[in-house]
């Protein structure tokens, strides 16, 4: 295993256990994915250099592109959340009660 390698597996590794284990506010777990697709982000991005093929090249950028879709879903979840809840810890969200 490459240095490259090791470095963003580690970050996406990092990233995971900082989604499942550090869960009490909203806006932490939505860093801990942005982590996690910032590092398969960088990774693509190597991967396909490393193989120099035109068919891959596109990859990384609808990658990127379902990353934002996925940041702005989130930040809204967020908002509305902390407007009909007053708080953005998980532990005040309860499904049974909407």
């Amino acid at each position: 295993m490459t240095p490259f390698q090791f470095a963003f597996s580690a970050a996406f590794t990092l990233g995971l256990t900082g989604l499942t284990f550090h869960r009490t506010h909203l806006l932490s777990a939505l860093l801990c994915l942005e982590g996690m697709m910032l590092s398969l982000f960088i990774a693509l991005s190597l991967w396909t250099l490393q193989l120099s093929s035109p068919n891959f090249s596109s990859a990384p950028m609808l990658l990127l592109a379902f990353s934002a879709c996925e940041a702005g879903a989130g930040l809204a979840l967020l908002v509305a959340t902390a407007r009909t809840h007053g708080t953005d810890r998980l532990q005040n969200l309860n499904l049974l009660q909407c």
